[in-house]
């Protein structure tokens, strides 16, 4: 499987359509996890979580 996204790039969900910055790619046991981070406006700080590949789009 691919690496689709760059360190950097804005990718957004496709369950709930947040726009999210790429952090670094994790390696799993069969396919690669996205470290994500966005900013969370009701707690005014930053969120990262890791995001399977294939449930993320590039944002424009």
């Amino acid at each position: 499987m691919k690496r689709l996204f760059k360190k950097g790039e804005h990718v957004k969900n496709v369950r709930n359509g947040r726009v999210m910055e790429v952090l670094t790619y994790v390696k799993d046991n069969r396919s690669y996890l996205v470290e994500c981070a966005w900013f969370d406006l009701d707690k005014k700080e930053i969120r990262t979580n890791r995001f399977k590949q294939n449930t993320l789009l590039k944002a424009s």
